[in-house]
């Protein structure tokens, strides 16, 4: 039997991490600016999270969700108090996908005579059933998936959001607050208040998507807190548990849960609530989310520093622009982004991310340097240097 070879692969195999940086199978060293996907929270290899994980799969790894596991009260009431959200109710899936699946079906539980999801233009929200739907890409939407639940509307304008509100029918209205796979795209605190005062106008459930954007990489434990605003649910995963897969939904005291509503056979699973509550323990003890805003505001300075350089000595810069908050940063080329990514994969052993055509996308483990950051620096300068 083959793979499914639905993806384009880069010729390195990795066979090891540790903390920002990955080996491949020849031994040769990368940095990672990119941490899979922005998966990686606390580092590659954490000891903490490795002893952990260790001691409960020694103890049992999986039962089902038909007994009490302690470890899934313990994860919640620490989540609660970590991000500032002990009154919400958190359920627990195995990804993104299935976080965004979930907040949907819950939106439209409560309100069954609405139909209509609003999502974002560029809006990436998952690839399975209603989170492709809800997902701005023709071409990973397939027919059965394509059931004219959405309207993609422009991320910061206002006004044709409240004018598809307040036509009604709609269920809810699902937001990145900073769009990942859509070019960093930031949403303005008018723009979000504005939005989710709209929403409770006109009784519809707004869904933070923050399964990128969260989970401390903005440097506020979530996205959506640099902006004023309290969603009716928060979507999770990625960072959750540092590469096992999990994922979480937390939800507002106004939903009531229903025995049979919602279900999942390996949500919350004992070796998972392990993974999570050692990422938990690591942000606290290292201070990573505010290790995200300190290290993301200097790699954000030295790249427009980068640009100002460029423009100097040559008049112009393959830098367009930079956005981004904490360690969720994008660099807007005026080339395709392939020809910096490749040779910085190939020459100067550095993974990044990318999105669009132009566009390199940095999501480094939260436990980033400044001295890594100023190493990226320097390749990214290298290679620039010879385009």
């Amino acid at each position: 039997m083959k793979l499914f070879d639905v993806y384009p692969l880069f010729d390195v195999n990795i066979v090891k991490g540790q903390g920002c940086k990955v080996w491949d199978d020849k031994g040769q060293e990368y940095l990672d600016l990119y941490g899979g996907h922005a998966v990686i929270s606390v580092g590659h290899s954490h000891p903490h999270y490795i002893q952990k994980v260790t001691e409960q799969l020694q103890k049992i790894g999986f039962y089902s969700n038909s007994v009490i596991n302690k470890l899934q009260v313990e994860f919640a009431e620490r989540l609660g108090k970590i991000s500032g959200y002990e009154d919400y109710q958190l359920f627990l899936i195995n990804s993104g996908a299935e976080a965004n699946e979930n907040a949907l079906k819950l939106a439209s539980f409560k309100n069954p005579s609405a139909t209509r999801i609003l999502s974002c233009e560029k809006a990436f929200h998952g690839r399975t059933s209603l989170a492709v739907e809800a997902t701005n890409n023709p071409k990973i939407v397939a027919p059965l998936n394509d059931n004219h639940h959405v309207r993609f509307l422009p991320l910061n304008d206002i006004e044709p959001w409240v004018r598809e509100l307040s036509r009604g029918g709609v269920a809810a209205v699902i937001l990145e607050c900073i769009q990942g796979v859509g070019g960093i795209q930031m949403a303005t605190p008018q723009f979000a208040q504005d939005l989710a005062y709209a929403c409770k106008r006109y009784g519809v459930t707004l869904i933070c998507d923050e399964i990128q954007c969260g989970y401390g990489r903005s440097g506020k434990f979530f996205a959506h807190q640099w902006l004023g605003i309290k969603p009716d649910i928060i979507t999770v995963a990625k960072g959750i548990a540092n590469g096992f897969p999990m994922g979480g939904v937390l939800i507002s005291p106004e939903f009531q849960p229903v025995y049979g509503q919602l279900g999942t056979t390996f949500g919350g699973n004992h070796l998972a609530c392990a993974a999570a509550l050692a990422v938990l323990d690591i942000f606290e003890e290292e201070h990573l989310v505010e290790n995200a805003h300190e290290v993301g505001t200097y790699l954000m300075e030295e790249l427009k520093n980068l640009r100002t350089e460029e423009l100097k000595s040559k008049g112009e810069s393959h830098i367009q622009d930079i956005r981004g908050r904490g360690l969720m940063i994008g660099i807007d080329l005026d080339i395709p982004h392939k020809d910096v990514r490749q040779p910085l994969i190939y020459q100067e052993h550095c993974f990044t991310g990318c999105a669009g055509t132009n566009i390199l996308r940095l999501l480094p483990p939260l436990c980033l340097s400044k001295t890594e950051a100023d190493l990226f620096i320097e390749k990214l300068k290298k290679v620039l240097a010879t385009l």
